[in-house]
């Protein structure tokens, strides 16, 4: 299937998944508890005559096309939304309060049910297998990892990958990625100083747990400044400090969170130990004690597969033109796409969708967070020409 064609098909279908976009967007849900949107991806499946398996990692989704006789190539969209309060001056702004799809994950499930859509039109060009993996759980709760887990990579064997993200930066109608290591491993620090409450006015018979995190939080930051090497890429954030209510008492003790970056997971595992060296023996110089914790998951980096990238270059200049497609600096955010390209070649690209006239200018996981809706035809023509393209290639090859 030619690009071009894709992409009027993709905007004579735009109403039908824009109104999707929207509906996703007014009932966003945090990871695993995305029932409502469960269910309109697989009404929406269900419309199309398109065959799934539910649940998959809860809430996921897992549905197929084509006619299974050749290679399988995977498209993937994550479908949860954030615990922040929107402010967006939208008119489909999100009614379930403290919840936003701030992170642009009602369109990237949008643009997959509108690829479904035209793949299914074409379902008979499909000589293999396309799955569509709608997973859960994103942000923070490694659905991809539980999806690859329940085995949505076999039966049959995922042969390559794709996925996206919208990306503020970046203009609507252009793309970007580049070969190799794409974004950042990640993982959570969990710090707590307990130290000996007291009055205010004498501190000498406390402890001071306030101080002391003091210390830590700017200690922390020298293990950027002055143990990496200034060429290599790391990220020590501490994002939250809590502790104390009053202004006359030293609180027995302070909590810390924050983030830690790397573009490797040995990177990240030196960044956790040296965290949790220099936190203990401030603490112990300081008298306190101190429990470290790293919860969740350490999230790998997301690392694409050159040839992949070519072959999205290839096709978002056949989309766009020779100025649409970026290669971009390696971004220390994290994407659990990554766990997916661990065990299969892939491409993750971003999608422009800024567009300053409409205020879509916000970074993502900002409450003011706007989409430029243009850009999501764009999004499903990249999917079912990348799948297309890949299925052909894939073939010839064997």
């Amino acid at each position: 299937m030619h690009a071009k064609q894709s992409l009027t098909e993709a905007k004579a279908s735009r109403d039908w998944f824009i109104d999707i976009r929207r509906e996703i967007h007014q009932y966003p849900e945090l990871g695993y508890q995305e029932v409502r949107t469960s269910q309109l991806i697989r009404d929406r499946l269900d419309e199309l005559g398109i065959p799934y398996r539910y649940p998959v990692a809860e809430t996921g989704v897992v549905a197929a096309l084509g006619d299974g006789d050749g290679p399988c190539v995977a498209l993937r969209a994550d479908i949860d939304a954030l615990p922040i309060h929107e402010e967006a001056d939208i008119t489909f702004q999100s009614k379930n309060k403290g919840r936003m799809h701030a992170c642009g994950h009602d369109c990237h499930t949008a643009i997959l049910l509108g690829a479904a859509r035209i793949l299914k039109h074409h379902e008979s060009e499909i000589h293999g297998t396309v799955k569509l993996l709608f997973q859960p759980a994103e942000e923070g709760g490694a659905g991809g990892k539980r999806m690859c887990e329940e085995g949505v990579l076999d039966a049959p064997k995922v042969d390559r990958i794709f996925g996206m993200h919208v990306w503020p930066t970046l203009p609507t109608g252009k793309i970007a990625s580049r070969a190799g290591t794409l974004l950042a491993a990640t993982s959570s620090m969990d710090i707590t100083i307990t130290g000996k409450g007291g009055h205010g006015a004498m501190p000498h018979l406390a402890i001071d747990s306030v101080a002391t995190a003091a210390k830590v939080v700017c200690e922390l930051q020298t293990i950027i400044a002055r143990e990496l090497d200034p060429l290599e890429s790391g990220v020590v954030t501490v994002s939250g400090i809590n502790g104390g209510e009053a202004y006359n008492v030293i609180p027995p003790s302070v909590r810390i969170i924050g983030t830690l970056r790397s573009l490797t997971l040995t990177g990240l595992s030196y960044l956790k130990q040296r965290v949790e060296e220099m936190t203990t023996h401030v603490a112990v110089a300081n008298r306190c004690e101190v429990r470290i914790e790293f919860p969740g998951n350490d999230y790998p980096p997301t690392v694409n597969d050159a040839h992949c990238w070519d072959l999205a270059q290839e096709t978002g200049r056949d989309l766009l033109g020779p100025d649409g497609v970026h290669d971009i600096l390696p971004v220390m955010g994290g994407e659990d796409f990554a766990y997916y390209m661990e065990q299969v070649p892939g491409c993750f690209v971003v999608l422009g969708i800024q567009n300053e006239s409409q205020g879509a200018t916000y970074s993502v996981h900002h409450p003011m967070f706007k989409v430029d809706e243009e850009a999501l035809p764009i999004g499903v023509a990249m999917h079912v020409t990348y799948a297309f393209r890949s299925l052909d290639e894939l073939k010839n090859k064997k």
